[in-house]
């Protein structure tokens, strides 16, 4: 039995990733008693990221930047807020065969999100 998930994220900068999750998706950010991480947080879902300046940049790992897809309550709206708020919508809310309306974005980071909303009758 899974009792919890998590995702473990490095960034190149955790200030700018912290006001992407923030301002973008309504994720609250957390210290967690090491000033090379923060937790972001909405709705039990638990997002850790570690400062990784050097790492090879997310944008630049192809296929390997995918990390989450996560199903909401109301696709349009999450698309609003996050075009709002300045994210690269690289896939436009549309309603799909698999009885989902999802849409993707990158992040500041360059990491690929799908956020999807269950169809009525799916």
């Amino acid at each position: 039995m899974i009792r919890n998930h998590m995702y473990v994220l490095a960034v190149p900068d955790l200030e700018r990733s912290a006001a992407f999750y923030c301002e973008a998706l309504g994720f609250t950010v957390h210290e967690m008693g090491d000033p090379g991480w923060r937790m972001f947080e909405r709705d039990g879902c638990r997002i850790m990221a570690g400062a990784s300046p050097d790492a090879t940049p997310a944008a630049q790992l192809g296929d390997h930047s995918w990390f989450a897809y996560l199903v909401v309550d109301d696709a349009d709206a999450w698309h609003a807020r996050a075009g709002a708020a300045g994210a690269h919508i690289f896939k436009a809310p549309q309603d799909e065969p698999w009885g989902m309306r999802e849409f993707g974005l990158r992040t500041v980071d360059g990491h690929r999100i799908m956020l999807g909303q269950e169809l009525d009758g799916a």
